[in-house]
This record gives structure tokens, C-alpha cells and sequence, in this order.
């Protein structure tokens, strides 16, 4: 199995989180040839400054993702760390873990620099 990952900053509305959710999963799907069938579960993390919505909802009805497992979890509040900040962990079986293309957008890409593009 396939673990995909990637970030995105956004506001905390839930406009915003909606929207950059779904541009961070369709960004991984586009990167790695995946359509959404491909994809077994979807692990959402946000920083506790994203309390406006889920993202997965917004991945599940976009996308069309509607027998994905999604699972969102707030990610730990470390001093000094990247604020506003929607990472997500896509895990595939289509593809092998040395193949996966990881896509970390935005200011989040200084969060992986070497896998951002």
C-alpha cells in the first residue's frame, strides 16, 4: 500500500478549508494517474486553528469519493509550527510507495521542500 502525502495552508472558513482540500486530494489523484476509485482511505490533519468544517466532507461529495474511509484528526500544536495548515495522507494500492508523486502546496511547501514542487 501507498501512502501519498501532502499540505495546503488555508483561512478558516469553511469555504477556504473546503475548497484547498479538494485542490490538495485532485492534485495527488492528477500527480499519481489515479482516478477516485483508486483510493482505499483518506487521513485529513489540521492544525486546532482549522475548526470551520471537515475537509473530508467537501473531498467526499467533490470527488466523488463516497466508499473512501476519511478520517480527520487535529494535529498536534507544537510551538513554533506551520499555523492554518490541512495536511493529508492518501492511501492507494494502485501504485507503489517508491512511484507516489506527493504534492505539498502553498507555504506548506517548506514543510517538505524536497518533495514540494
Amino acid at each position: 500500500m501507498a501512502a501519498i502525502r501532502g499540505a495546503v495552508c488555508c483561512n478558516n472558513t469553511a469555504a477556504d478549508i473546503s475548497d484547498k482540500a479538494v485542490e490538495l486530494v485532485r492534485g495527488i489523484l492528477t500527480a499519481n494517474g489515479l482516478s477516485a476509485t483508486d483510493v482505499d482511505a483518506v487521513f485529513f490533519s489540521a492544525t486546532n486553528d482549522l475548526d470551520a468544517c471537515y475537509p473530508a466532507a467537501a473531498v467526499r461529495e467533490r470527488l466523488n469519493m463516497s466508499n473512501v474511509a476519511f478520517m480527520c484528526l487535529q494535529e498536534m500544536n507544537v510551538v513554533g509550527s506551520l499555523r492554518r495548515c490541512l495536511r493529508v495522507c492518501v492511501f492507494t494500492q494502485k501504485i507503489s510507495q517508491n512511484s507516489c508523486v506527493h504534492r505539498y502546496l502553498g507555504a506548506a511547501k517548506s514543510l517538505r521542500s524536497d518533495l514540494a514542487e
